[in-house]
């Protein structure tokens, strides 16, 4: 039989069957939203300036998927135009919380810039995010066959160091196999993004992270997303207003300013 070209030589698609979804829209409180717009507010009023600021997204662990609260830790240092995020803040944050909430993500704030997307030092942070919450919602969300070229197959008793000398991988068995294939688990979770600005504006990403049990091949990618504010019976009041005003007191740290010109840059 004679080919046109190599084009017309394809693979047999790999078997892969999927397991659980991971999510594509980001749900969250009406009062979690509420609560991380009063924070713009405090941080003007009680800071005397608009500085960035990141805090994160709370949910309760029987449903991840939901934000049901917003977290301020302690910054390290707040700019009008910068924050960084560390990955002993994330870990600390989680320890400070009830065995029932888990971190699924990050908020942070623009203030007054008129940037309303996120920045290179965003993405920069969200890596580290990522890295941390996909450890704490992972869960098996695809098996995928594992294609191998060269599959050596031996069997137990009757088979020596040269035999291993021989193709990519071997595999021995205690029976005479002819033909096998490998299946995976595929290990998924997700971490959601949100930046918000002084005027009132938001924009959000979910990012997500699958890793082979077997093969350790890892892929990241990530999706904008609606946000879907959802009705908990939970509200702002006035004591909440007053904790958190003195959280912002207290955790906020301002510094002094890069130029704003340096923030131009990097978005570029």
């Amino acid at each position: 039989m004679r080919f046109k070209g190599l084009a017309d030589l394809k693979r047999p698609a790999s078997y892969e069957l999927t397991l659980a979804g991971l999510p594509e829209q980001i749900l969250t409180a009406r009062y979690a939203m509420a609560k991380a717009f009063k924070i713009n507010k405090l941080v003007r009023a009680i800071h005397k300036d608009s500085y960035e600021w990141y805090g994160f997204t709370i949910a309760n662990r029987g449903n991840p998927e939901l934000i049901v609260d917003v977290g301020l830790p302690k910054n390290d240092q707040n700019l009008s135009d910068y924050t960084s995020v560390g990955p002993e803040k994330i870990a600390g944050f989680q320890e400070s919380l009830p065995p029932g909430q888990v971190i699924n993500g990050w908020i942070h704030s623009h203030g007054s810039l008129p940037y309303e997307q996120f920045s290179p030092t965003d993405e920069r942070n969200q890596v580290t995010v990522l890295g941390y919450v996909t450890t704490l919602l992972r869960k098996p969300v695809a098996k995928e066959e594992v294609v191998i070229r060269d599959l050596t197959i031996l069997m137990k008793g009757r088979w020596t160091e040269k035999d291993l000398e021989r193709g990519s991988v071997a595999l021995i068995t205690d029976a005479p196999v002819t033909e096998a294939r490998i299946i995976e688990t595929i290990y998924g979770g997700f971490c959601y993004a949100i930046v918000i600005g002084d005027e009132g504006w938001h924009r959000q990403e979910i990012h997500y992270k699958r890793r082979g049990i077997l093969s350790r091949q890892t892929r990241e990618d990530k999706r904008e997303a609606d946000l879907v504010l959802v009705e908990t019976g939970r509200q702002l009041t006035g004591a909440d207003i007053h904790a958190l005003a003195e959280e912002v007191r207290v955790k906020i740290q301002p510094g002094v300013s890069v130029s704003r010109e340096r923030f131009e840059r990097e978005a570029t």
